[in-house]
């Protein structure tokens, strides 16, 4: 009876060992569903490694689909706000409060989503001033296509007059100068929008093609549009941070940094060749722009990348600078 009371302690005391009463559960807000991809590639591996360097100290619980804030725009808001612990974002809703960031979304600054990932990490010591937050990880997506439900875009022509949505507004001068008139519009309504004609394309990752189902009131996709990878971000709390203990705050940078960054930027190069083929499967005709088309429209934004070169994104730092910068010069 003895050896059995003292086994049982002796488990016990191993159960409590590895769940202590002094963990911290801290709470993860993004917008998607947690079948997005971003999910597998960054949210969980970000919980799961925090979980396996503190022994079950520190923990995540995700908050999906909008569960602590409906409004994709305000994550940023919401994190400093504290209403989340660690929020998911695209500094493109909100592009003014980050320029630097939102440089890799000018065409030419990187060929796809694992350059434009490695670009912003070039970058980082500007990117950081930028947030009033913990970076944990900031990556990209892959070039943008353009998707439409009424009107092929074959050439430079094509483009006249479309009412065109954009992720960042980095994004508005060179659409502009293609002849399209750019809006912002949050990713979570774009299915709608170009189904009832609020819009008459889309300008966008492919991977979004599946992740938003796009293919659904699509009936085609243009490769070759001028443009880079838009940026995302999963911020810490400052405040949340800065009140762990350095050893708690160890565990949070080795499980968090480019690494993870890099796990968001692989992803998102797969995923963006799989939306394609979502789309092609669907019916939906893939236009590929030949390369007369390509070259008239990177002649056509010439003027304004110049423009975006020579503006001061900040005091002494000009958009030339960062595309230097992302650039690894």
């Amino acid at each position: 009876m003895r050896l059995k009371t003292l086994t049982r302690m002796v488990a016990l005391a191993a159960i409590l060992a590895a769940a202590p009463a002094t963990a911290q559960e801290l709470s993860l807000s993004y917008f998607m569903g947690p079948k997005h991809p971003m999910n597998a590639a960054v949210f969980t591996p970000f919980a799961e490694k925090l979980a396996e360097v503190s022994g079950g100290k520190l923990t995540v619980k995700q908050f999906p689909a909008g569960a602590l804030n409906s409004a994709p725009p305000k994550q940023y808001s919401t994190l400093l706000s504290g209403v989340a612990d660690i929020a998911f974002g695209l500094p493109g809703y909100t592009g003014k409060l980050f320029p630097v960031t939102n440089t890799v979304t000018v065409p030419g600054a990187c060929p796809d989503a694992f350059a434009c990932t490695q670009a912003l990490w070039n970058a980082m010591p500007e990117i950081e001033k930028e947030f009033d937050a913990k970076i944990l990880a900031i990556w990209a997506n892959d070039v943008p296509v353009l998707i439409t439900k009424d009107k092929p875009v074959r050439s430079l022509a094509d483009l006249k007059g479309m009412k065109v949505r954009v992720t960042s507004s980095q994004d508005v001068p060179f659409l502009e100068a293609l002849g399209a008139t750019p809006v912002s519009q949050p990713v979570t309504v774009i299915n709608q929008n170009l189904a009832n004609g609020t819009i008459d394309a889309i300008a966008i990752d492919p991977s979004a093609i599946r992740s938003f189902k796009l293919h659904e009131p699509a009936n085609y996709v243009t490769i070759g549009l001028p443009g880079s990878g838009s940026a995302f971000f999963l911020l810490m709390n400052n405040d949340v941070y800065n009140g762990l203990s350095d050893q708690e705050r160890a565990w949070v940078d080795e499980a968090s940094g480019k690494w993870l960054s890099e796990s968001g930027g692989a992803a998102y190069l797969k995923v963006a060749k799989a939306g394609i083929e979502v789309a092609r499967d669907a019916g939906v005709e893939i236009i590929e722009l030949d390369d007369a088309e390509r070259a008239a429209m990177r002649d056509a934004i010439a003027g304004a990348l110049a423009d975006f070169e020579n503006s001061e994104l900040r005091d002494g730092l000009t958009g030339g600078d960062v595309l230097r910068m992302m650039a690894g010069g």
